[in-house]
């Protein structure tokens, strides 16, 4: 299995903007279907050093994190968005 975690910091970390960023995450269930586990968690601590958003997915295997990348419903719609509102995004993906 390949882990891939990415940690997204708004550019307006509003309640409303980070809300509407989960749901869109979250929105990937069922629509990619190389998904294996998805969650998505709000930063509670929010300190000068946290992220507001983690996203946190499992795939049976590296191609499948490939094909996830480029698959339609992530690249064209929940990327796109995620790099509009982003002022950073930071990743990791590694074998579990």
């Amino acid at each position: 299995m390949i882990a891939h975690i990415v940690l997204f910091t708004l550019k307006e970390s509003t309640p409303e903007g980070i809300e509407k960023a989960k749901q869109l995450l979250l929105s990937m269930d069922g629509k990619v279907e190389m998904l294996r586990q998805l969650e998505v968690g709000v930063d509670v601590i929010r300190s000068p050093r946290s992220a507001d958003i983690a996203l946190y997915t499992r795939f049976d295997s590296l191609e499948d994190l490939q094909a996830y990348q480029v698959h339609p419903y992530h690249a064209d719609t929940v990327a796109a968005y995620m790099r509009s509102v982003c002022s950073s995004v930071v990743a990791a993906d590694y074998h579990c």
